[in-house]
């Protein structure tokens, strides 16, 4: 007898969400994107190591807020996911009801931020102080909180005072109460992982949560945690100041897409052979553990 085939509810630019009754089933594919447009090319267990990653982190973290995860094994699993295209990038979920922000942290200045810092001194409504020098550590991580995009727009940043009342439109009379524990739970979050990836020899320059309230209206933390696709991860060996740093993530590809105007959306095979490479050493450095 056949498996039945089982259909994802929603796919997203990278991940596809499978509906479990009580429980969802989340798979990180091997697709990239880069500038919110999915790419031509698959990345050979890059969605394994998105899973694994945040399976890493969510196990160290349950202390300051709990998370959705309930599994990775594809045994406790329907039929149909014990496929080798599911095993090792599939996670059994808790179902939530997501709020309508990302809640991004920045505790270096780097991307949009110093881009906006040039200008105006500001990131996101937050002055920062003068004289400080592209991937500059901040005095204090920052929370610079956006709103949620569709595919193929772009999301927008906004103020504390914004994400207040973007929440109160979902959630009304609670608003600001729960502004103010998702910027508490991303600095706290933020602030322990930095630490350790740290000593592992990994600069966390900034990172995004999602977040979504369970059936008891408990905040939980969602979606992917300190992956290469939601994070940027610089080699603390060689950082330097005053200008971009390399990194272990996507940076690599959104950097050739830049310098070859004419790419037609497509990586060249070393491209995708060197993003790979960086990611699985990303995990091995921040794990102490081969994929």
């Amino acid at each position: 007898m056949s498996v039945q085939e089982i259909k994802p509810i929603k796919e997203g630019k990278v991940r596809e969400i499978y509906d479990n009754g009580d429980s969802l089933i989340m798979v990180a594919t091997d697709r990239i994107s880069c500038f919110d447009v999915i790419l031509h090319n698959r990345v050979d267990k890059k969605g394994a190591v998105l899973t694994q990653m945040s399976k890493f982190w969510f196990d160290m973290t349950k202390d300051i807020v709990p998370n959705h995860m309930i599994s990775v094994d594809v045994a406790d699993m329907p039929e149909f996911f014990r496929q080798p295209q599911f095993d090792g990038n599939s996670m059994l979920c808790r179902k939530l009801n997501m709020m309508p922000i990302e809640c991004v942290v920045r505790g270096y200045i780097t991307g949009s931020g110093w881009e906006s810092y040039q200008k105006t001194g500001e990131v996101c409504g937050i002055k920062l102080p003068e004289g400080l020098r592209e991937s500059d550590k901040l005095p204090e991580p920052i929370y610079t909180p956006s709103t949620k995009a569709e595919i193929g727009d772009h999301d927008e940043y906004i103020s504390f005072e914004q994400s207040a009342d973007h929440l109160e439109k979902s959630f009304p009379g609670k608003g600001r109460e729960y502004a103010q524990k998702l910027r508490d739970c991303t600095i706290a979050l933020y602030k322990k992982c930095a630490a350790y990836a740290l000593s592992r020899g990994i600069i966390i320059a900034d990172t995004k949560f999602e977040f979504g309230l369970d059936e008891e209206g408990n905040i939980v933390l969602g979606d992917e945690m300190l992956t290469p696709d939601s994070s940027r991860f610089w080699p603390a060996e060689g950082y330097e100041p005053g200008h971009g740093q390399p990194s272990f993530d996507k940076q690599f590809a959104r950097d050739w897409l830049k310098a070859n105007p004419d790419h037609g959306w497509t990586l060249p095979q070393d491209i995708v052979d060197k993003t790979i490479h960086i990611y699985l050493e990303g995990y091995e450095k921040l794990t102490g553990k081969a994929l």
